[in-house]
């Protein structure tokens, strides 16, 4: 995996979160893409598929195995970066959507 130390900097700590905040933000922008008819802000989008992102990478990281103080490898071919793009992707859709869908009920 991908490691730098700067001081008290950890890269390799702190990429998995930036992957899924991305994947997430992605994941909430496809989303809202295909709700159209819900009347969302992009930075509704956005803040709802980066915080998606995160809860969702995390949720199948430790599913996986992959919880903090393991090992990545361990947690099989989804315990690397791969499972925080997909859970990152995954969590930001259904956050997005359960954001829209309130927003939806909330405008009646």
């Amino acid at each position: 995996m991908f490691w730098l130390y700067r001081g008290d900097f950890h890269v390799e700590a702190i990429l998995p979160i930036l992957v899924q905040i991305v994947t997430g933000v992605l994941g909430g922008q496809a989303v809202g893409a295909v709700l159209q008819q819900v009347a969302m802000s992009q930075l509704t989008k956005i803040i709802s598929g980066a915080v998606g992102g995160v809860a969702g990478g995390t949720i199948l990281g430790s599913l996986l195995g992959g919880a903090a103080g393991v090992d990545p490898a361990s947690g099989g071919a989804l315990g690397g970066l791969l499972g925080n793009a997909i859970g990152g992707a995954g969590g930001g859709a259904i956050l997005t959507a359960i954001v829209g869908a309130v927003m939806k009920a909330m405008n009646k």
